[in-house]
């Protein structure tokens, strides 16, 4: 079986118990305003386009003959000063896995474990169960927003060793102005997963004027009760990738 990613990153030490590698999964059903991982939105690989760099020489959109080029009809590999990459590959589970096998080896028994990322893991079901599967023996994490059939949620969460979810937004009419959604089914999921016994972490992303406000985090504190809250930081740099996408960064 084959999926799309968009980064892989080792010693990761803030998604998941000890150092870990994370595999960052292509797609997502959110838009979050503030999302830090533009290229995750879309499952389809992206150009991507280091303007600041860019001559402006016209050289990469001479026609060429490289097979990875024609689908941005742009040549990847002839500007001067590298200002063009490709956000997103398709791999197949087990090349993937051995991959990151690989990159576990080096730490021995100090390895952490795996943790899937991205995007939305969630939003490629049966690459990530699949790869679940390969991965077997290894201790296994999630990055997730929550969003998705709770039976699917289910099902992923009793195959892994920690979850770590966003709870973004308490009012679900100001979650889904926020990232496009309601939050219904993502509550749900949360209250499955602070009775499951399966050790967790939620995730507030401090977005000033839209989730760091007093009525939305005591509602949030009231929803996540005695399980573990980390409230992260806005990342002021959240907009640096927009432009390189020709996306618009709206916050």
């Amino acid at each position: 079986m084959t999926g799309t990613i968009f980064d892989i990153k080792e010693m990761a030490v803030h998604d998941g118990p000890g150092i870990r590698t994370t595999v960052f999964f292509k797609g997502c059903p959110l838009r979050c305003h503030w999302c830090h991982n533009p290229e995750g939105f879309t499952q389809k690989p992206q150009l991507m386009v280091k303007e600041n760099r860019c001559r402006h020489c016209g050289l990469c959109f001479k026609p060429c003959n490289h097979p990875e080029c024609q689908p941005f009809g742009r040549c990847l590999h002839i500007c001067p000063e590298n200002c063009l990459t490709v956000s997103g590959r398709t791999v197949e589970t087990k090349e993937l896995a051995e991959e990151l096998k690989k990159s576990a080896e080096p730490l021995g028994d100090a390895f952490g474990g795996f943790t899937f990322s991205g995007g939305e893991p969630l939003f490629q079901p049966a690459f990530l169960l699949e790869l679940i599967d390969e991965l077997k023996g290894f201790p296994l994490c999630i990055e997730t927003s929550g969003y998705a059939a709770g039976e699917l949620f289910r099902t992923v969460i009793d195959k892994l060793d920690f979850v770590i979810m966003d709870v973004k937004l308490a009012d679900s009419e100001k979650h889904r102005q926020a990232t496009g959604v309601g939050n219904e089914q993502i509550l749900e999921n949360l209250r499955f997963l602070k009775q499951s016994g399966k050790p967790h972490l939620f995730r507030t992303p401090l977005i000033p004027g839209i989730v760091d406000t007093p009525e939305n985090l005591a509602a949030i504190r009231e929803i996540v009760g005695d399980s573990e809250w980390e409230q992260l930081p806005y990342n002021t740099m959240a907009g640096a990738k927009y432009k390189m996408l020709g996306m618009e960064y709206t916050i």
